[in-house]
C-alpha cells in the first residue's frame, strides 16, 4: 500500500483511508483463510520539515519503498494529500513511475478516495470508468477527461483496476476484493467481526438525498429478518407491513426513513445479495438459485444480474472462488 507524504506528513483527515485497508488487510485471520494477506506500506520517502508530524498528522517509517511495488500482487493508494487535489500541486514523479512499473507486472491497482488522482496521473484510468468522493469528482473529470468519472457510486471494479469513494466507501471495496479473492463466507464473517455491513453494492448511491433518521428503528429488525428467512417465497409490501402490524402506507415510510430505500428495492438487493452468495460458495444450477432468492428463472436471474451487476451469473461465479 502506497502512503503519500508529500512533505507534509500523513493528514489526520487521511488516517481513515489508511487505516481501512489496515485493517482488512493487515491483520492475520488464520481461521478464515491461511494464508492471509501480506500487507506492507510503501512510502515516498520524503522528508517532512521539523514539527509537519506534530501540527498536521504522522510522519510514515516504513523499511519498504516504491521499488517494492513491483511485484506485490495488488497495490492499494489510500488517499494523496489535499494539496495535490486542491491546488493541482504534482504527485512525485517517482510514484508516478512506480505505480506504472508495478501495473505493467501485472498488479492489481485500487485507490480509495483522492488515491485515484495518483492512478489517473499514471494513465490507469484513462479510457475506464472510476470513482472518487463526490466532493471531489469533478476536479477528476476536469484534469483527467479521458476518464469516465461516475461521481454516484460507492466503488467501480473494472477488473485489473478498481477505485472507490471516500470513507467508508473505502471499506466496501476492501472487503469487495475479500470476497473476490476468497469468497463470501470469508468476507462475510470478516465483515461481522468488524461489525459493519457484509456487503454494499459498488453502485449504490454515494448519498441518499432524504434525510437520515435520528436513530436507528429498531421496530422493523424483526420482520426485515422474517423477510430474509423467506425470499424464496412471493413476498409484498402488504406482508411485510402485516407482519410489522402496520399499515402498508406506514411500513412504507419506515422502512424508507430507515434504509433510504423502498420496500421493492429492499427486497430485491436481499435477493440478489442472496443470490450473489449462492454464486460464489456453492455449484448450485442458477435455476435453482434463483429459486431459492426468489428471483425466479434463470433468465429473470441473468436479466437482473445484467442490469444491477454488470455481468451474467456464469462470469460473475467464475470471478469467485468456490468453497468445498
Amino acid at each position: 500500500m502506497v502512503v503519500t507524504e508529500e512533505m507534509i506528513g500523513v493528514p489526520s483527515w487521511d488516517l481513515y483511508e489508511l487505516s481501512i485497508p489496515c485493517t482488512v488487510f493487515g491483520k492475520p485471520q488464520p481461521d478464515l483463510a491461511d494464508p492471509w494477506y501480506d500487507l506492507r506500506l510503501c512510502g515516498t520517502g520524503e522528508r517532512a520539515p521539523d514539527g509537519t508530524a506534530a501540527n498536521t498528522g504522522l510522519v510514515l517509517r516504513t523499511p519498504y519503498g516504491l521499488d517494492d511495488l513491483v511485484g506485490a500482487d495488488t497495490v492499494i493508494v489510500p488517499s494523496v494529500p489535499d494539496a495535490c487535489v486542491d491546488e493541482g500541486q504534482p504527485l512525485p514523479p517517482e510514484l508516478i513511475t512506480a505505480l506504472r512499473r508495478a501495473y505493467d507486472a501485472g498488479a492489481r491497482m485500487v485507490s480509495l478516495c483522492t488515491g485515484a488522482f495518483a492512478l489517473a496521473e499514471a494513465g490507469l484510468l484513462d479510457g475506464r470508468r472510476a470513482t472518487a468522493h463526490w466532493m471531489h469528482t469533478a476536479q477528476l473529470a476536469e484534469r483527467y477527461p479521458k476518464v469516465q468519472v461516475d461521481a454516484s457510486v460507492l466503488y467501480v471494479d473494472d477488473g485489473d483496476v478498481l477505485t472507490s469513494a471516500g470513507l467508508t466507501a473505502g471499506l466496501d471495496l476492501c472487503l469487495h476484493l475479500v470476497r473476490r479473492d476468497l469468497g463470501a463466507h470469508v468476507a462475510n464473517q470478516l465483515a461481522r467481526r468488524m461489525v459493519v455491513p457484509a456487503h454494499r453494492p459498488g453502485g449504490q448511491a454515494q448519498f441518499i438525498e432524504s434525510s437520515v433518521p435520528a436513530r436507528d428503528d429498531e421496530g422493523l429488525a424483526p420482520v426485515l429478518d422474517w423477510a430474509r428467512a423467506r425470499l424464496d417465497r412471493p413476498l409484498t409490501i402488504a406482508d411485510l407491513a402485516g407482519r410489522a402490524a402496520m399499515s402498508p402506507r406506514t411500513f412504507y415510510r419506515r422502512l424508507q426513513a430507515a434504509t433510504g430505500t423502498t420496500p421493492l428495492r429492499w427486497l430485491l438487493e436481499q435477493r440478489l445479495a442472496l443470490a450473489r452468495e449462492l454464486l460464489e460458495s456453492t455449484d448450485l444450477p442458477v435455476e435453482k438459485i434463483g429459486e431459492l432468492s426468489g428471483l425466479g428463472t434463470a433468465n429473470n436471474v441473468r436479466h437482473h444480474f445484467l442490469k444491477h451487476i454488470g455481468v451474467s451469473p456464469s462470469d460473475y461465479r467464475r470471478a469467485f472462488p468456490t468453497a468445498p
